[in-house]
């Protein structure tokens, strides 16, 4: 199992970016796929985390209403489309597997068993 994590970068304060998570060697319909992230000298946090098959999904307090998470099943890949993104937005973003069978999506870092490389998301000004 494979999960690519792309699109960060650089953003001023409001502004949007577009994560995605490409992910292989599994079923995506079969797998909840979660969204965390890291800040210097902070817990890895949940972010976001859908299960693929009937679209259910979770957004911390945080960042409902500003954050986005979508799935294209053919494409094997999640998105998380993050906008009014905020300074304290600012960490590496990572994306998350676990199968789905007797799960709910959440953002218990510990659920989660198959991790993608991070990607770095900046929002200054």
């Amino acid at each position: 199992v494979q999960l690519q994590a792309s699109g960060g970068g650089l953003v001023q304060p409001g502004g949007s970016l577009r994560l995605s998570c490409v992910v292989s060697g599994i079923t995506l319909e079969d797998y909840i796929i979660g969204w965390f992230r890291q800040a210097p000298g902070k817990l890895r946090e949940g972010v976001s985390s859908i299960r693929t098959r009937d679209g259910t999904t979770y957004y911390a307090n945080s960042v409902k209403d500003r954050f986005t998470i979508s799935s294209d099943n053919a494409k094997n890949t999640v998105y998380l489309e993050m906008r009014s993104l905020k300074p304290g937005d600012t960490a590496v973003y990572y994306c998350a597997g676990r199968i789905a069978r007797y799960h709910y999506p959440s953002g218990d870092v510990d659920g989660y068993d198959y991790w993608g490389q991070g990607t770095q998301v900046t929002v200054s000004s």
